[in-house]
């Protein structure tokens, strides 16, 4: 049989009009000879086309590396035109800062500015030390005859002083903090463990089936829908008020077994004008809704909040939901809240069952049975504007962790947490069985939730139930929400000490909330984040003695930051600027702990965080389609409370009225910390520490962009 040859590369050059076609004839298959053919040499056809080729791909290579020099141009031109207006904010700013607050001098600014001097002198003799040769005289014992002047003299008494009286006390120091560093890290690392474990298993509250209320033939008896009060404390809230309200109207429940309380505290007559009309708006439409405002205002949140339950009709429902101004729950919070207090339901077997109760159930319900010792089911915050700008995604990443590891492991383990203070469904007689709400610290959510966990209550976390609401964009506004949460606790610890000690609970509750849920939690964290990376660190570089090992600066909070942004893994990129901003914060931490455990004027301050109003999409298209419902009914409308033009008159009337001029703002105590670690970072470089001076540098560049309030929403 003659063989099959076959020829690829001939037709792969022929498909390329490169090859020389070839026709072979065989007239013997047995008789064949095989004869190599050479293509013939290039033509200069065939150059002038690689030529041409060429130089096309020269001018395509040309055209891309333009259009790369051109991006990275408008790179640049961004870069330095965002450094630009960013200059020009902080030199106007700078320039105006006089004007403000001139009296002002807090303690902690005197000393931070106090040790700034200090750092300053001390680097000036470490610089004229270093370029005259003085520098490591030290080490051996230098005579009299070899003092070259006076300023040498005084560096040398320096040294001597420095190592005698301040090492000691500064290395002291430093191994505490070291410890109680090691100490939060360790609790933090156990936390995120509970977190592993909570996944690992796949636990959660759960509802049976039959429990879920409006399923089946539930629905049909409306009766075993308990009573519901829904709450919504409000103050000014020119902003949120509509969408809130809208939120709450639009629960999945019944009508009758729904009472909705509008407690508003405003003290702009315009906004209660806005919000009266809102509520009137949802009640000609059957809502069953109420406006309450307080004309003596006393207690902030709490005093309002303690107020409405003081109303008759109270004692007819028996779980109270509570949500802030900004919080839109969904229609279905309720059904996945209230069940977890109904854990099954009993029911009753018809007429017509025959005698085997589980094939012919037909579900008819008596009545539901409780979960008697749960006092509070706490939902998880989402947040619409957590991309707004650096600010938002920082916090992102924090209140990730805190609900994500603090709140679902302590619920899942413990049965007790922090009420978040809204989002949150309490049963009414637990709240009164715990002395209702207090008027005497900042944090009335956290102290209600200390009192009931004393009288024995337990709580519920529910991670996969989300409310929406917003984050604070400007940094005076986050700024003054972490002083009133730090200085809060402190306050509250002061007080329910003696409580926590003389409880009945056991002798591991009574540990876990005096240690670690104020002590450690509450007290050292602030303490040892502001000492040992604001005034410790920098210190060392003029007390080399003392010097804080690498780990300490580098290893473990990289460490520790990177379990904090695990329940937020989208926020990687930010991991450095979290890090660098959480020891920013410190500041306002620490001030704020120390103000309330000494009772100082600033640990009662109370400020409402200031809201935008922002939506999601869902909420634009929702808020679209009841506008279009509003123009509808616009006669309807304005036969609520007021008319529609009596209204407009005294809304243009307030309008006249001057308002704040909206301003970012100057800290000093953070500039004051900027220039101080700077100092320390141009100490370091004369030890040649590496990882030393660019922590120190970037931490200074941080607090000095903070300090001119560059980080978060800008006025114009």
């Amino acid at each position: 049989m003659p063989p099959s040859f076959l020829f690829p590369a001939f037709g792969k050059q022929s498909s390329k009009g490169g090859g020389t076609p070839l026709v072979v004839t065989m007239e013997n298959p047995n008789n064949f000879s095989l004869v190599d053919i050479t293509p013939p040499p290039p033509t200069a056809t065939n150059s002038a086309e690689k030529e041409k080729q060429r130089a096309k791909n020269m001018r395509q290579f040309r055209w891309v590396f333009l259009l790369k020099i051109q991006m990275a141009f408008s790179v640049l031109c961004w870069v330095f035109s965002a450094a630009f207006s960013r200059l020009s904010a902080a030199k106007k700013r700078l320039l105006s800062s006089g004007d403000e607050r001139p009296g002002y001098r807090g303690r902690l600014l005197r000393f931070i500015r106090g040790f700034l001097v200090a750092a300053m002198v001390i680097l000036g003799f470490e610089l004229v030390a270093h370029f005259k040769g003085w520098y490591g005289h030290n080490l051996r014992v230098i005579r009299p005859s070899e003092i070259e002047s006076f300023l040498h003299w005084a560096y040398l008494q320096w040294l001597a002083f420095r190592a005698d009286y301040i090492a000691r006390p500064i290395k002291l120091l430093s191994d505490f903090c070291v410890v109680l560093f090691m100490i939060q890290s360790v609790d933090r690392f156990v936390l995120c463990l509970g977190c592993f474990w909570i996944k690992l298993k796949k636990i959660k509250p759960r509802i049976e089936e039959r429990g879920v209320i409006g399923s089946g033939d539930v629905e049909a008896q409306v009766s075993n829908f308990p009573m519901v009060l829904v709450q919504i404390p409000m103050c000014n809230e020119r902003e949120v008020y509509e969408q809130s309200i809208s939120a709450v109207c639009h629960l999945d429940w019944p009508k009758d077994r729904l009472l909705i309380q509008i407690l508003d505290d405003s003290d702009d007559e315009s906004v209660q004008l806005l919000i009266k009309n809102e509520v009137s708006k949802w009640s000609q439409k059957g809502v069953n809704i109420l406006y309450r405002h307080r004309f003596i205002r006393t207690g902030y949140k709490a005093g309002n909040l303690k107020s409405a339950m003081a109303c008759d009709y109270v004692k007819d429902y028996e779980f109270v939901a509570i949500f802030d101004a900004d919080f839109q729950p969904y229609p279905d919070f309720l059904k996945q809240t209230v069940p977890h207090f109904k854990v099954y339901l009993t029911s009753r077997i018809s007429k017509t069952a025959t005698e085997d109760m589980f094939q012919c159930r037909t579900n008819v319900y008596d009545s539901i049975k409780g979960n008697p010792e749960l006092a509070l089911v706490q939902a998880r915050w989402s947040f619409v504007n957590k991309d707004e700008n650096l600010l938002t995604r920082l916090q992102y990443i924090n209140l990730s962790f805190h609900f994500e590891v603090e709140q679902q492991v302590n619920g899942v383990f413990l049965n007790f947490f922090g009420f978040n203070g809204t989002a949150g469904v309490w049963r009414i007689k637990a709240l009164e069985e715990s002395g209702g709400w207090l008027e005497r610290t900042t944090v009335e959510d956290m102290d209600i939730a200390i009192r009931a966990h004393l009288k024995g209550w337990k709580f519920i976390f529910l991670n996969d139930v989300k409310v929406l609401c917003e984050l604070p964009e400007s940094f005076e506004a986050y700024r003054k929400q972490q002083h009133r949460w730090h200085s809060g606790p402190m306050q509250l610890f002061r007080l329910c000490l003696p409580d926590i000690i003389a409880s009945k609970i056991s002798f591991w509750k009574k540990t876990n909330l005096i240690f670690l849920f104020f002590l450690l939690r509450k007290l050292i964290l602030p303490f040892y984040s502001f000492t040992l990376f604001c005034i410790i660190l920098p210190l060392t570089m003029f007390i080399p003695e003392a010097e804080l090992p690498i780990w300490v600066i580098c290893y473990i909070p990289v460490f520790m930051s990177l379990l904090n942004i695990l329940p937020a893994l989208r926020s990687f990129p930010f991991i450095v600027p979290y890090l660098l901003f959480e020891n920013t914060m410190s500041v306002t931490k620490f001030n704020a702990m120390v103000s309330g455990l000494f009772q100082l004027g600033s640990a009662y301050e109370w400020v409402v965080t200031k809201k935008t109003g922002r939506s999601s999409e869902t909420d634009l298209l929702a808020v679209a389609e009841r506008e279009s419902a509003i123009l509808k009914q616009q006669k309807l409308h304005r036969q609520a409370s007021e008319s529609g033009l009596d209204l407009l008159n005294k809304l243009k009337a307030q309008e006249g009225a001057p308002t704040k001029k909206k301003s970012n703002h100057i800290y000093h105590k953070e500039l004051a910390l900027a220039f101080l670690l700077l100092t320390a970072a141009a100490r370091s470089l004369l030890s040649a520490q590496g990882i030393h001076f660019y922590f120190l540098l970037f931490q200074g560049v941080t607090f000095l962009v903070v300090g001119l309030d560059l980080i978060g929403e800008q006025i114009s």
